[in-house]
């Protein structure tokens, strides 16, 4: 959820909670992806290398929207489809009150973690994919933002949806209000960026149900995190053999500052994503029961 570089997608709405500011049908961005532990190139060309081997990141809803750089997986495997009958959106998925997967793991490994995941529960969310997020966007480390982007924390909020996204949560669960910290200085504490991450996945999950997938998965809503909530929801139902750039919008020269072409398919990324999380992360529910 990087980058100042507008490139005109998509649209905006109004904010499905407390007033919140969102892309749905006028407006439509995505912020360069910027990876958190080496950037050498300068933001409008990031070139990104995380230790995992897959960078990631995206802040799709605000004034700083972008795509994150990708590394496809070789050989011939298959990808699961992506149209809203398949696995990514089946309904039968259930939520349990904890987590589970190596990202859950890493999440819970940090001292904040299990305040992110009390935050999950407080938005009605998986705490899973909440893991899942800071997994794919800063390997869950509480890292700075880099030069020329807003984007910050454990789950790499730019400024404007982060402030957005913390207000939505407060107003969702005024309970909270005693359990962050308030201002700016809140998306350099991972337990209260958690909150605003939580609210987040929890908006692009309904998003995502009123473009009729009925029990968005976690790969289902890393589609509108990453691109944006105008082109996300199409990302999201597409056929694994569509293409990301007609999808999008992106030029060929913001796709190949992202490891991506014009010929990359929504599988390929998929493909990437599932790697980086595991499928039975990947395939679990967002929203919590």
């Amino acid at each position: 959820m990087f980058g100042n570089t507008l490139l005109g997608l998509c649209c905006a709405s109004g904010p499905p909670h407390g007033g919140r500011l969102r892309l749905r049908c006028t407006t439509a961005r995505l912020v360069l992806g910027i990876g958190v532990s080496a950037i050498v190139a300068a933001h409008a060309d990031p070139s990104i290398v995380l230790p995992s081997g897959l960078p990631v990141q995206v802040k799709p809803t605000f004034q700083e929207p972008g795509l994150p750089a990708f590394s496809f997986p070789v050989g011939g495997s298959s990808f699961v489809g992506g149209s809203s009958s398949g696995v990514y959106d089946s309904g039968g998925s259930s939520v349990s009150s904890g987590g589970s997967g190596d990202a859950y793991n890493t999440m819970m490994a940090q001292d904040w973690g299990s305040q992110a995941e009390a935050a999950a529960s407080a938005m009605g969310v998986s705490a899973t994919a909440l893991a899942a997020t800071c997994a794919m966007e800063s390997n869950c480390q509480n890292v700075g933002a880099a030069s020329g982007s807003s984007a910050a924390g454990a789950f790499q909020m730019i400024n404007s949806t982060y402030t957005a996204d913390i207000s939505g949560a407060a107003a969702y669960d005024p309970g909270i209000a005693g359990s962050i910290v308030s201002g700016p200085a809140g998306q350099m504490d991972p337990a209260t960026e958690a909150y605003a991450a939580s609210y987040e996945l929890r908006s692009d999950a309904l998003l995502l149900q009123s473009n009729g997938i009925a029990d968005p998965t976690v790969l289902n809503v890393r589609a509108v995190y990453q691109f944006g909530a105008g082109a996300g929801p199409a990302v999201a139902t597409a056929d694994d053999s569509a293409n990301i750039a007609e999808l999008t919008g992106l030029s060929a020269a913001s796709l190949a500052a992202n490891g991506l072409s014009t010929s990359s398919t929504v599988g390929q990324w998929r493909a990437t994503v599932i790697a980086k999380l595991g499928s039975a992360t990947a395939t679990q529910s967002v929203l919590a029961p």
